[in-house]
């Protein structure tokens, strides 16, 4: 379980740095369109190893054989939630630019 907490925590990380990255809107300085490739590559990886980390770390926090705790178990499917929708509308985002 200390492993999934600790993925779980590198995955809200990783998500909040992609998330506070992101391009969003069209207020871009003369001279930086070359560097915005780079961003929205950086993000599409970022969204996509927020994904897998989430993945793991639901895997390993609700084994089939453990102690129930429903406040527990609600906190952490909502921080799953919010992680996997965020990295899937960064995702759809991208598909559309």
């Amino acid at each position: 379980m200390f492993v999934g907490g600790f993925l779980l925590v590198a995955a809200a990380m990783t998500w909040a740095t992609a998330f506070l990255m992101s391009p969003h809107g069209e207020a871009v300085g003369d001279g930086v369109e070359h560097v915005r490739q780079t961003v929205v590559t950086y993000i599409r990886g970022t969204a996509i190893g927020t994904l897998f980390l989430t993945a793991a770390s639901a895997w390993l926090l609700f084994p089939s054989r453990r102690p129930t705790s429903t406040v527990r178990d609600r906190l952490l499917l909502g921080v799953i939630a919010i992680l996997i929708v965020g990295s899937s509308l960064q995702l759809i985002w991208l598909f559309r630019l």
